[in-house]
């Protein structure tokens, strides 16, 4: 067994099917992005932790048998406690027995000024610290499945809703076709569960996960319009809208269904004027429930932003929650995705240099 390693985790960027994803069994597309959180864990002579994004340093720690206590009053490790909390109660309820150690954290996911880009910070950090603990205890390599549940279930007990796809994203990498596992019926799982190792191999009954594969000829553009989203702001919003208006809201469950139907057909089929057509008409349901539901999920610049793609031959839309943050583009051809990318340069929107990246969490 070796002393250290460090693993790294991709970040994310939603495709298609936002918010729809919240219910059960929609579908929603999620892509792996190449900006990673990584997780150095070392054998120490006593517990440490160092959130280097937060400036904490050699923080102690200790297990106590039923829960990781941090030794800070700072508010911001609360993810990282619980996420090591869920994994520890595994390693426990599987009598193995880990060592003391440093585990040291680091993201890149957002820039060096630490302007936020929407690509799922706090799941790639629980995602990496569970991927390092499990890679460094375990007999045997753990399964993209297992870092997949015990992320989820770190991210639900903390944050207490969420689809999971960004987990997803970070423990599997790649493109996936992704559907919900549903944050209320986990919280209620875990609540009555028996056990974190039960819970983790029980069947999560609406929840699904597919790689796929984007046609060669489709090319991602991804642009930043420089303002951060409130992502359980618009949520609440838009889930306000589900009984204020049902009949509105099911109008966009259904669009956004056909929309996502569109581009997996798309995707499928290899043809690339489907897949576009599904961002198109996702962008449509987007803007129509945030109409519906008083919220700008489309601000003017990601307008910007769509219509650009639009007028350069594909089609582009919010990534995500929307209300700022970044949009995503699809466009047929190398030469109509470099001219897109100068238009939103013209424009003021930061094309971002990310690309799909086909890898979870991995030992570097």
């Amino acid at each position: 067994m070796t002393t250290s390693i460090t693993v790294k985790t991709p970040g994310k960027l939603m495709v298609a099917g936002e918010f729809a994803v919240l219910e059960n069994y929609q579908k929603l597309v999620v892509m792996a992005v190449n900006r990673f959180v990584y997780a150095a864990l070392e054998q120490s002579g006593e517990n440490r932790l160092s959130l280097l994004n937060y400036g904490l340093t050699d923080v102690k720690w200790e297990w106590t048998g039923d829960k990781i206590s941090v030794k800070t009053g700072d508010d911001r490790i609360r993810f990282v406690e619980n996420t090591m909390t869920v994994v520890y109660t595994y390693l426990q309820e599987n009598n193995i027995p880990p060592e003391p150690c440093h585990l040291s954290v680091r993201s890149e996911l957002d820039d060096t000024g630490g302007r936020k880009y929407g690509l799922g910070s706090s799941a790639a950090v629980s995602t990496a610290v569970v991927s390092a603990i499990l890679k460094r205890f375990l007999p045997n390599e753990p399964s993209e499945q297992l870092i997949f549940k015990l992320a989820s279930i770190s991210h639900v007990i903390t944050q207490g809703n969420g689809s999971g796809a960004d987990v997803a994203a970070s423990s599997y990498g790649g493109l996936l076709q992704y559907s919900s596992f549903q944050a209320d019926w986990l919280q209620r799982a875990y609540n009555n569960s028996g056990s974190i190792t039960e819970l983790a191999v029980s069947d999560w009954p609406y929840f699904t996960v597919e790689p796929i594969i984007l046609p060669d000829n489709i090319h991602v553009c991804i642009g930043w319009t420089g303002s951060p989203a409130s992502t359980s702001s618009l949520i609440r919003k838009i889930r306000t809208l589900k009984d204020s208006n049902p009949s509105q809201y099911e109008q966009f469950l259904s669009d956004s269904s056909a929309a996502v139907g569109s581009f997996l057909d798309g995707v499928t089929k290899g043809e690339p004027a489907k897949v576009i057509e599904g961002v198109r008409l996702n962008r449509r349901a987007l803007a129509e429930v945030g109409r519906n539901a008083g919220v700008d999920i489309e601000t003017q610049a990601l307008t910007t932003l769509c219509n650009l793609a639009e007028q350069h031959g594909g089609a582009g839309k919010p990534s995500g929650a929307g209300g700022g943050d970044c949009g995503i583009a699809f466009l047929p051809s190398e030469e109509q995705a470099k001219q897109l990318q100068d238009a939103w340069k013209r424009a003021g929107i930061k094309p971002l240099d990310l690309a799909l990246h086909p890898d979870g969490a991995i030992k570097i």
